[in-house]
């Protein structure tokens, strides 16, 4: 089969279908025995995406396959084309879903715990009902809870081929400090280029880097308390010594003057008294 064709049949059959195909849907388009060897397809997909690269659509590996679609930087103006905003999610349960994500596979009380607060259900049953997570094992431990992680709708709602794709949160925190490094200067700093990260990828990847900040905070916090709570009892104890101390000398000097008290009544001229 010529290149070329080869090439129109993959790019017609991406566009018709909607979602992702991987190389198993894409060799079914072929009578059996006849399909292209998998290089072929894989340099035929090649080919699209170099076609692609000067114009408004994009071929992009993702959990799920290949997939054709707009490119993200045009988002403001395609996002017109329907009446309805696009869903907004709650801080919540962004970071509940990028603890899972970079975390996995991670319980519900392990989130509660790096979070500080209870998850609402509502949240954990988004994310289930959405096939974000799932639940992946059980911790041996009592009551056997689930442990969640996420699934290959994941990756596809987020664009990435596989979790390694996922932005560090070291490379957010770099850009963070570089901007607030440049913002002293009174030169206007230069702007750092983000367009590299999807919008919707770069909030969860913030999201979780604001959990785990938060999460070391809290242990910071906890560090101090206990520090505080720790030297109380030494002052307490300095306190109930010095308290002793003082008991002891009163004592002394009470048996001194008792011890006295008979001399002094048998000194010369006590008997005067008489």
């Amino acid at each position: 089969m010529e290149p070329n064709q080869l090439k129109n049949i993959l790019e017609a059959a991406l566009l018709a279908a909607g979602r992702p195909l991987d190389l198993d849907t894409l060799e079914r388009l072929f009578p059996e025995g006849e399909a292209p060897p998998r290089a072929e397809l894989r340099q035929a997909l090649l080919a699209l995406t170099e076609d692609y690269a000067e114009r408004g659509i994009e071929l992009v590996e993702v959990g799920s396959g290949y997939r054709v679609q707009s490119r993200p930087d045009l988002a403001e103006w395609v996002s017109r084309l329907w009446d309805e905003r696009p869903s907004r999610y709650s801080r919540a349960l962004l970071e509940t879903l990028a603890l899972i994500a970079y975390r996995q596979p991670i319980t519900r009380a392990e989130v509660e715990d790096v979070r500080g607060v209870t998850i609402a259900s509502s949240i954990m049953r988004t994310l289930v009902e959405r096939e974000w997570v799932r639940v992946v094992g059980y911790r041996d431990v009592p009551g056997k809870p689930g442990m969640y992680g996420t699934t290959r709708k994941f990756l596809d709602y987020f664009g990435l081929k596989s979790l390694d794709e996922l932005p560090t949160l070291s490379e957010l925190r770099d850009i963070d400090s570089i901007n607030a490094e440049l913002e002293l200067d009174d030169v206007a700093p230069p702007k750092v280029d983000l367009d590299a990260f999807d919008p919707e990828l770069r909030e969860l990847a913030e999201a979780a880097a604001d959990a785990e900040d938060g999460s070391e905070a809290r242990s910071a916090d906890d560090g101090q308390d206990v520090g505080e709570a720790a030297a109380a009892p030494d002052l307490a104890d300095g306190e109930a010594a010095g308290e002793q101390v003082a008991e002891a000398t009163q004592g002394e000097t009470l048996e001194a003057t008792q011890e006295e008290t008979p001399e002094a009544l048998a000194r010369p001229g006590s008997e005067s008294l008489h």
